[in-house]
């Protein structure tokens, strides 16, 4: 059995597709690389095609990390056949998600899966990976740290699920 998992944020090029190069390497790490799929998309379509932003490349690139092939892709209607599970970095993109989503379909979002955020925060769906487009590059940093502590909640989710 594939799992497939696709993680979505505004434009593609920043937090999703952090999540995405980092999810993967945890997976590898747990032995589950070859029994996961990982996809990253926006919402909205205004990158699609461009590579990640500069400061995100950099970012994950200083602690090992490579996503110099991604490009942006807008996620839409029929993807959610496509993927077992589709989680969004923030409120405003889950709301978006769930809107789309046909019935019976698991969107939650990244970091629930976080076991440092709260489990008030998780339960109210308040648990955001925040967007660091407009920042510098502590933005970034915080968001890598974000993402790997809950990339590891959900390699352990996933593997619970094809286990």
């Amino acid at each position: 059995m594939t799992f497939r998992v696709c993680l979505v944020c505004m434009g593609n090029i920043c937090r999703s597709p952090m999540a995405e190069v980092v999810l993967r390497k945890v997976l590898d790490d747990h032995g589950l690389a070859d029994r996961v799929i990982v996809d990253s998309a926006g919402t909205q379509g205004w990158h699609a095609g461009d590579p990640m932003d500069s400061r995100a490349l950099r970012t994950l690139a200083g602690r090992g990390y490579d996503g110099s092939g991604h490009r942006a892709r807008q996620f839409t209607n029929d993807w959610f056949d496509r993927y077992d599970l589709v989680l969004a970095m923030d409120r405003d993109n889950l709301s978006f998600l769930r809107r789309m989503a046909p019935s019976g379909v698991e969107v939650r979002l990244f970091r629930s899966f976080d076991p440092a955020a709260s489990e008030e925060a998780q339960e109210a769906q308040e648990a955001e990976v925040p967007d660091p487009y407009y920042g510098g590059a502590e933005g970034f940093e915080e968001v890598l740290q974000l993402v790997e502590a809950a990339s590891e909640g959900v390699a352990k989710h996933i593997a619970d699920e094809i286990d």
